[in-house]
């Protein structure tokens, strides 16, 4: 395996690329990544194992539509059965990945609670009003701050690590290790990609959400918030999922499919 070291540049480049790729059929983009969500959401809501059965689902559909990207941008076909490809390969390392991934999250979370005795946590889990003040308020702030910094080497482990696992055949040690690697080479990319994500995942939405609702009369704001809502929120999920899949082609190339 060979990753590349790519300047700060390449991560704004991700999400133009990721909204070109997008661009090229995001009626069926966007159908996907509904249907994705839908799965998601539909097995969270087991009692008991929807959490653990979610998240061993989660790397397979994450490969699935990193090829719907991939395809799209090839000029390739695309499907529905396009989103459920990645469990055709190596999918027995697929699934540790998802479980490895939940247990890493589980165990950052359990050490927060060494800081607070477990308040922030119950607050996450609570469906309390008064948790949620709290949490908006940035009561539990140090406690947040560890689980965001205790996570970044996690997700950089796992950032390329079910794709590398997929498409290059990789075992759960040498995915993660290739792929904490790659973010490693590339923070600058991946700091310009963050900054990136902030501008059209948050600030710009929420800009354009507004100036509608502004000049929309106050009558009809009811109707047209919540399909309004739904597309923005489409359009930067599908854009988003598409540069992943764009920082993956720039590091590891674009190797075919094994």
């Amino acid at each position: 395996m060979r990753a590349e070291t790519l300047p700060a540049n390449a991560g704004w480049r991700w999400m133009s690329d990721g909204f070109a790729i997008f661009r090229k059929n995001p009626a069926l983009f966007s159908m996907l990544v509904v249907l994705y969500w839908t799965i998601l959401i539909f097995v969270n809501i087991v009692p008991g194992v929807g959490a653990v059965i979610s998240s061993l689902l989660i790397p397979g559909l994450s490969v699935g539509l990193m090829q719907v990207a991939r395809d799209l941008e090839r000029g390739h076909p695309v499907a529905l059965p396009t989103l459920f490809n990645g469990f055709q390969r190596n999918p027995r390392t697929l699934l540790v990945l998802g479980a490895l991934y939940l247990c890493a999250t589980l165990a950052v979370l359990a050490l927060s609670t060494l800081i607070d005795g477990g308040d922030f946590l119950k607050a996450l889990i609570s469906s309390d009003e008064l948790d949620r003040e709290a949490l908006e308020s940035g009561a539990y702030l140090l406690p947040a701050a560890f689980v965001t910094i205790a996570l970044l080497p996690v997700l950089m482990a796992w950032w390329f690590a079910p794709v590398l696992a997929a498409w290059h055949n990789l075992g759960v040690g040498r995915a993660l290790f290739f792929s904490f690697v790659a973010c490693w080479l590339n923070w600058r990319a991946f700091f310009s990609f963050s900054l990136a994500l902030l501008l059209f995942a948050g600030i710009l939405p929420g800009m354009v959400f507004g100036l509608l609702l502004a000049v929309i009369p106050s009558s009809a704001a009811a109707f047209v918030a919540t399909p309004l809502l739904l597309l923005i929120a489409v359009t930067v999920f599908s854009t988003v999922y598409a540069s992943f899949y764009a920082s993956y082609r720039d590091i590891f190339g674009n190797a075919e499919l094994v």
